[in-house]
Parts: structure tokens; sequence; C-alpha cells
């Protein structure tokens, strides 16, 4: 099952589709400039050939093309990694394509020139935004928001975090957990659309927290713990 990602060419999205490779599920990279988006994907098949840690291992090749393009290749799930002052001009680009296919929106929108914070839209998270614009017919899910650039990109070390996915629809939920934990990583439905309101807003915090001087790590994640687990 071919997925989209559109907004591939930044970190996050490389990122993911780095790691969908590695997992086997072909990614078909999008981008407002095709060419670009071509040579984003030849760069991170090249990355993946001589990676030490996934030297030896099969992997998909990435394809790079237009978001329009990118969209039309994918059976069933479409990403979308840009920045959140492209997000609602990115989905209106795209919208026509999405019939029958899922969108999968990561974007958080952060405050301007100030990535400790959000700046929630008036429909209350960017997957409520999304999933106004498109309207019922397309299925949105909210998912992947508190996973670092960073960790997505460094494939000698598993993903550090679990997943939390939100939406309105139950099956387009599990669709999307059924490709997420291809990543190795554990998924867990946090409700309806309206809670993307909090688990977009969980990332601004781990911002927070990974760029300060009084916590000795970065690109932290979060994890939930069952009662009694040690920790790790």
């Amino acid at each position: 099952m071919t997925i989209a990602i559109l907004g591939g060419t930044g970190p996050q999205g490389q990122g993911l589709a780095k790691r969908f490779a590695v997992a086997g599920v072909p990614v078909a990279l999008g981008s407002r400039d095709a060419a670009r988006a071509s040579e984003i994907a030849q760069a991170l098949n090249d990355s993946l050939a001589s990676d030490p840690s996934v030297r030896g291992a099969t992997f998909t090749p990435v394809s790079g093309y237009s978001n329009e393009e990118a969209v039309a290749r994918s059976d069933r799930i479409v990403v979308l990694a840009v920045p959140y002052a492209a997000h609602d001009a990115t989905l209106q680009s795209v919208a026509d394509g999405l019939t029958n296919r899922i969108l999968v929106d990561i974007v958080v929108p952060l405050a301007q020139g100030n990535p400790r914070a959000v700046a929630m839209p008036p429909e209350g998270s960017a997957t409520e935004a999304a999933q106004q614009l498109l309207g019922d017919s397309v299925p949105v899910v909210g998912a992947l928001h508190n996973v670092s650039a960073h960790t997505l990109n460094h494939m000698d070390a598993p993903i550090n975090c679990d997943v939390l996915i939100v939406g309105n629809e139950t099956s387009a939920k599990e669709e999307v957990a059924a490709l997420i934990e291809k990543l190795n990583v554990n998924v867990y439905d946090a409700g309806p659309a309206a809670s993307a309101r909090c688990v977009e807003a969980i990332t601004p915090i781990l911002i927070r927290l990974n760029i300060s001087k009084k916590v000795p790590f970065s690109h932290a994640g979060i994890r939930i713990w069952a009662p009694g687990m040690a920790a790790a």
C-alpha cells in the first residue's frame, strides 16, 4: 500500500519517509516543487543505502512528486507534514484528490516565533481545522504530533515514544494505527478529533523541556505506562 507524505521534503516528512521505507511501505513524497521532491527522494534512498544501521536490510525506495501527483499515487492514506502556515492551502490544493482516502494530519500549530507555545486555530486544533475544511466525506486522523524530527531521522535508534491518535471515525483510526505500528511503536486511540487540542498542545511542552538547560536530555517523547510497569 503506497502512502503519500505531503511536505515530505521537510525534516519530519523525510524522517517518516525513511522509517516507512525501512518498514516496507512504499512512499510517494509530495512537495509544491516536484523536482525538489524527486531530488529529496533520491537523497533519502542514497542515505538509507549507505546507513550502517540499515545496510543489508531491504527497504522500499521513496519516490518524489508534486503534492497532487503524490496523492494520486497513494492507495489509501495521505500524511500531511507541512508547516502550519501552509496547512490550509495545501489541503485546498489536494482536496479533490482525497476521495476514498484518509488524511493523517501531523501538523502542530506552533505560535509564530515561539515553538514553546501553540496558537490554535478557531476550529480548536489543526486536526479539527482539516476535518472542517475537507468535510465529513474525508476522515481526518491526527497522529504523530509528539515525535521529533530528530528522532525520526536517526535510524540507528528506535522511536522513543508512543503515538496518540485522534479522530471522529473509528475505522479510519484503526487503519492509521495499523500503519503506524509498522514503525514498531505503541499506538493509542486518544478519542475524537476534539482531543487533538490536548495532543497537539503536548508538542510545545516537549520542545520547552528539550531546550531547557535544566533538563539533562533532548528530543524526548511521551510514553503511556501501565500501573506497576518499571521504567526502561
